[in-house]
């Protein structure tokens, strides 16, 4: 998809790169900018030409998902190994006997939910996640639903000026707010958390596309320039990337998946369902260093 900005004003054009047709899968598109919902196909038992078509509906639409799935614990984690090694979050809880498992989970008594504020998952590791693939099992009746947002979009409705602006420069991201964060789980806080600086236009490395890559979860500050500068810079960006054009919504029924990637997608959870219990597993594959 081509993207660009209309000079009136931050309204997005949208010119769709007919592709070849699916053979093992369908996907039926929840906006044109971002996000497809994969239908006729089974999580437990995949062909290797499904497994590539997911890949590419993955590629073609940022975040897809998947309805009526019904994984045990280990399916859930082989079908993230098909994509790659599996990340274990630095802090978060998991489920025992599987680092790689993360449990999301939250109820009338939960001091937070998972997800809350747009972010990149786990930015401030040196190699943030290629994507996450969230399993929910049980969901409240009304509201829960998870924002996302193309970051290809975000970056393409840019000014000219503005993009130049930001070409070459590195951002701060770090976990430190990770600190007591899940206490109520009876975790520990460690000693330290990760940082790294990563671009803030980053290159995504399958399909060669620029992305806005800086999120108001983990970076700090813009490195190299003032603080006011940088504060104002980032302050712009993330109210310029949550623009509802750039977002498709998912609303969550038991047994769904979403799978997003992490490299050029943002996302944000919808905590507007206490006092019900919204819970599941997220597994997460490993990525390289943005550049």
């Amino acid at each position: 998809m081509t993207l660009f900005r209309d000079r009136s004003g931050p309204r997005i054009k949208h010119v769709a790169d007919e592709g070849a047709p699916y053979e093992t899968i369908t996907v039926d598109k929840l906006t044109p900018i971002i996000g497809g919902e994969i239908d006729g196909v089974d999580l437990r038992d995949i062909s290797n030409q499904q497994m590539d078509e997911i890949h590419r509906a993955l590629t073609e639409n940022c975040v897809i998902f998947f309805r009526d799935q019904h994984l045990t614990q280990e399916q859930h984690l082989d079908f993230g190994r098909r994509f790659g090694e599996l990340h274990i979050h630095p802090a978060a809880p998991a489920e025992p006997g599987h680092p790689e498992l993360m449990i999301i989970y939250a109820d009338k008594d939960s001091p937070r939910a998972n997800g809350e504020g747009w972010h990149s998952d786990v930015s401030c590791d040196p190699e943030p996640p290629m994507g996450s693939i969230l399993y929910i099992r049980k969901c409240p009746p009304k509201g829960g639903d998870t924002l996302f947002a193309n970051m290809y979009a975000a970056y393409e409705a840019l000014s000219d000026r503005m993009k130049t602006y930001l070409e070459g420069l590195t951002a701060r991201h770090t976990g430190e707010h990770y600190r007591g964060q899940y206490a109520n789980y009876g975790i520990k806080d460690k000693e330290s958390y990760p940082f790294a600086d990563h671009p803030v236009v980053r290159t995504h490395p399958v399909t060669g596309k620029k992305a806005l890559y800086v999120n108001e979860g983990f970076t700090r500050y813009i490195n190299g320039i003032p603080r006011d500068e940088s504060t104002g810079i980032l302050n712009y960006l993330y109210k310029h990337m949550a623009n509802p054009l750039f977002q498709c919504r998912f609303r969550w029924q038991e047994n769904s998946i979403a799978f997003w990637d992490n490299r050029c997608v943002q996302h944000h959870a919808m905590w507007d369902y206490w006092p019900h219990t919204r819970s599941g597993n997220r597994v997460t594959v490993k990525g390289d260093r943005p550049y």
